[in-house]
């Protein structure tokens, strides 16, 4: 068994899909996944699985958590190892440090096109910074995240690519319950 995290995408936010976790950890354990355990209301889901394919994973859990919670979204899984080097890859340690509520990892579908990350940096109206890596893509919104103008329907459409983010104190916790 590997230890994975699922993170779902646009769920319990004011006015979107509203998901219990208690629900979430069953549809996991139902799938045969054991040990679920979710931290937040956000949709961060840890359990251990089978040594299947990432997409696999994701497709399981999206038909089932549709199938029995009436959910429609997307789920973004990553295996304990990826999580590692997501968190020793960040380039903005000096923020991860200083001020980590304003640094967002997106976790991304596909890893973007070179060309793609370019025309989103050039995209940016405001001081916000990014760096992909892989299917990651770390940001920094100094000035906050709610007035940017580099929203999620931006980066998604520039990097022709869907994702979800979680801020690094989320991302630390994951990787601490990833340890425990």
């Amino acid at each position: 068994m590997k230890l994975t995290i699922a993170l779902l995408r646009a769920v319990n936010l004011p006015g979107h899909q509203k998901v219990g976790m208690a629900d979430l950890r069953e549809v996991a354990t139902r799938l045969g996944f054991s040990g679920a355990k979710t931290i937040l209301q956000s949709g961060n889901l840890v359990f251990e699985s089978p040594p299947l394919p990432s997409a696999r994973v994701e497709a399981a859990l999206r038909e089932a958590a549709t199938k029995r919670l009436g959910l429609d979204t997307d789920f973004f899984v990553r295996k304990a190892s990826e999580w590692d080097s997501i968190v020793s890859d960040n380039p903005f340690l000096k923020e991860a440090r200083s001020d980590p509520g304003h640094l967002v990892l997106m976790v991304l579908r596909d890893a973007p096109k070179p060309e793609n990350v370019t025309a989103l940096e050039e995209a940016i109206s405001g001081r916000e910074r990014l760096r992909a890596k892989g299917r990651q893509l770390y940001i920094v919104y100094p000035d906050g995240i709610g007035q940017s103008r580099l929203t999620t329907a931006l980066i998604e459409r520039k990097l022709g690519t869907r994702g979800t983010g979680r801020n690094w104190n989320t991302v630390l916790k994951l990787a601490a319950l990833l340890a425990s």
